[in-house]
């Protein structure tokens, strides 16, 4: 057995939340492998809508496993909050949650931090001042305290130590305030009644098992700390090949990657967008595709799609099936468009890449009527408009990879399977 992955192929938000939610009944296991409580995955069945930011979105479906892994950064604070929203709806969750020991713990001067460099970077970077920027610092600083640390004998005189620290560094930033950390300690002795779990083992003995996995990262590939567009990225590695290191996993053992991308785009925060609409059109995504952070609540930038920067994220991730997400959002549509190209400073065609330095080309389009129909009741692909149908295709013969789920609506029931 392998471990198959889904990868959100722009800057996040792509529905990797009722994707995960959709497949999560074909595996035993969903796995997370990056990033903080900045996700915000939505998942709505039956018209009850859940949003999750740490737990895996496996949780939804009865019977399977969840687990934390240990390159995600924990806030107990609001995992507590987010378990306790889940049991009260019925939902079990502490029998089917698995934590890593070595995942690194969100401590309350994180966020206090986080702020502060949001304040003085040069330009908004756009987090989600949740504290994960100044985590993954400590962490590779090796300042981190992990959950396993939480079962130490010495853990107060270590959260001590670091709480001095982060003191010191607001000192040196004019910030001389108090840190009330008393909710954030009674949460992490709460932590410590979950199970726990050396993620490296027990994801490799539940391949040896027979066990189906499927690995679910946060944000997207054009937010990767390495090849997104940087500085303007999140802190962590969210392609495809950080669940190795994610998970404890070899490069052997990773499976099908599953790319997922919506029918246009949009980011968040500062930094190089070239097919934004900063008009009418982009208000009109925005509305229509309710294009704001189910984590911050902050409206999106809304653009066209980029098939450029598609094609990119489908090299770095190694993509074997495409996922188009929230095609109805464009429904009343006259014409929609596809940006195919670059056209840089110099006139010459710019690769994706030189984006990773904050740079910003002119897109190039191509345009194609649109469909002026509601998709949400299509359940077969044969049904779509024939307009829809040349979108779909079009996009496959440009990045040469099919797309085998097309979502016509946030709800579970509101998808189709094409190719699969």
């Amino acid at each position: 057995m392998k471990v198959d992955v889904i990868a959100g192929l722009q800057w996040g938000d792509e529905g990797k939340g009722k994707i995960v939610d959709l497949l999560s009944s074909n595996y035993d296991i969903i796995a997370r492998f990056q990033g903080g409580p900045n996700a915000g995955h939505t998942i709505i069945v039956n018209g009850t809508k859940y949003v999750l930011h740490q737990i895996p979105s496996g949780m939804t479906r009865e019977g399977v496993m969840n687990v934390i892994g240990n390159s995600v950064v924990l806030d107990p604070i609001i995992l507590q909050k987010e378990i306790s929203s889940l049991e009260n709806v019925g939902i079990e969750v502490r029998s089917r949650l698995l934590v890593s020991r070595r995942a690194n713990l969100i401590l309350p001067g994180h966020r206090l931090l986080d702020s502060i460099h949001e304040k003085n970077i040069d330009g908004k970077v756009g987090s989600t001042l949740k504290g994960i920027g100044p985590t993954y610092q400590d962490k590779t600083g090796r300042f981190g305290l992990r959950v396993g640390d939480l079962f130490s004998p010495d853990f107060k005189a270590k959260y001590n130590r670091a709480l001095e620290r982060h003191k010191c560094i607001l000192r040196g930033f004019g910030h001389e305030e108090a840190i009330d950390d008393k909710a954030w300690l009674d949460a992490a002795e709460g932590l410590k009644s979950l199970q726990m779990v050396d993620n490296e083992y027990y994801i490799n003995n539940a391949l040896k098992d027979g066990k189906k996995i499927l690995a679910e990262g946060a944000q997207g590939t054009l937010l990767d700390i390495d090849f997104g567009s940087y500085p303007y990225v999140t802190s962590s590695n969210t392609i495809s090949a950080a669940v190795c290191t994610g998970l404890g996993i070899s490069p052997k053992k990773i499976g099908k990657v599953f790319g997922i991308f919506k029918a246009y785009a949009t980011r968040v925060g500062d930094g190089p967008f070239p097919t934004e609409l900063n008009d009418a059109m982009g208000e009109n995504l925005r509305q229509k595709g309710h294009e704001f952070g189910s984590t911050t609540g902050r409206p999106r930038r809304t653009g066209w799609l980029d098939l450029k920067a598609l094609e990119y994220a489908c090299m770095l991730n190694g993509v074997d099936e495409l996922f188009m997400m929230k095609i109805d959002v464009m429904n009343d549509l006259d014409e929609v468009k596809i940006a195919t190209s670059y056209k840089g400073m110099d006139g010459k065609n710019a690769e994706f890449a030189g984006l990773a330095f904050g740079e910003n080309v002119e897109a190039q389009y191509s345009s194609m009527p649109g469909w002026k129909q509601d998709l949400t009741a299509i359940r077969e692909f044969n049904e779509l408009p024939e307009t829809v149908k040349n979108y779909i295709t079009y996009i496959e013969k440009q990045v040469n990879t099919p797309i085998s789920i097309i979502s016509v609506g946030p709800e579970r029931s509101e998808t189709i399977y094409h190719n699969r």
